[in-house]
């Protein structure tokens, strides 16, 4: 039977629609939309108009292309993140959400949301993987590190994220030095207070739309291109000069990579420092791209 998962972050909405086969799952449907729902969290303690009439919007085209897909309600699951946690004024996003999909939103906690990255990322990679791995979930909100072997030993979800860190550090357009100074301190003083052990890891597996945006120009690839990256082995110092670049352009620049979407194109800078300082600290010399992520957990924990 099919199923749908919508998970709703600080920066975008994503949509998977698929079914259990014998080899494992089958995508019918991957979408996504840039809604910056998080728009001023961080600042304001609540989600803006502006930001819940976009977030709305791609709710009722998702729920379009569900019921044309025969998705029942009961296998409908849609999970809400960072954003939604932080914000005062929740109640308004979900019951908006539940009117027009028919289905009452989760708002999840750190350790639900990095529970569900790691089972989606591992049980879904397209590779075999060494453990103790450590998976990384960059978003417009906040990060989540999970380590462990078959299930998760050590996890957290930072508040820190491209949308939070931008608007907190980045105003300027490329960002300067002492603003990207700034930024990076704020990503090494959560990290040093994560809990989570990042240099352990045996394998460094990275998931969401910033690494796998990064992914594509470390590959140099002519585009977006899911399955040139899906389960790709890449090397941290190539990477690292990639991120360097990245935080050096303007968002003009960036918007004109052929695999950057444009909603991505004004935050990714601060995306790279988080990516960069996590490999760092991890010592790891590759790591590892997978395109499963957290949709493809809560696929899996619908249909337990």
């Amino acid at each position: 039977m099919r199923v749908a998962a919508i998970d709703c972050g600080t920066n975008s909405i994503k949509l998977l629609i698929g079914e259990r086969t014998d080899d494992g799952f089958l995508v019918a449907v991957r979408d996504s939309r840039v809604v910056r729902l998080g728009q001023g969290v961080d600042r304001t303690g609540e989600l803006a108009t502006e930001a819940l009439e976009r977030t709305f919007a791609a709710v009722e085209e998702f729920a379009r292309t569900i019921e044309g897909f025969g998705v029942p309600a009961d296998r409908i699951r849609f999970c809400a993140t960072s954003a939604t946690r932080d914000a005062r004024n929740a109640a308004v996003f979900t019951t908006g959400v539940e009117q027009r999909l028919g289905v009452r939103p989760e708002v999840l906690s750190g350790d639900e949301e990095a529970a569900l990255v790691f089972a989606g990322a591992l049980g879904a990679a397209p590779v075999t993987i060494s453990t103790p791995a450590l998976v990384v979930d960059i978003g417009g909100g906040s990060t989540e590190l999970v380590l462990g072997e078959q299930q998760p030993s050590q996890s957290t979800s930072m508040d820190i994220g491209s949308v939070r860190l931008t608007e907190r550090h980045l105003p300027d357009d490329p960002p300067g030095h002492e603003q990207v100074a700034a930024c990076v301190a704020d990503v090494d003083k959560h990290l040093a207070e994560s809990g989570v052990d990042v240099a352990a890891a045996r394998t460094v597996v990275g998931t969401s739309g910033t690494i796998k945006t990064i992914a594509c120009g470390v590959l140099e690839l002519p585009g977006y291109d899911r399955e040139a990256f899906d389960g790709v082995t890449l090397r941290t110092d190539r990477t690292l000069e990639f991120c360097d670049d990245l935080v050096a352009m303007t968002v003009e620049q960036r918007r004109a990579l052929p695999y950057m979407h444009p909603g991505r194109a004004d935050v990714i800078a601060a995306g790279a420092l988080i990516w960069a300082r996590i490999l760092v600290r991890s010592g790891a010399e590759t790591y590892v791209v997978s395109e499963a992520d957290i949709l493809h957990g809560m696929a899996r924990a619908i249909q337990a």
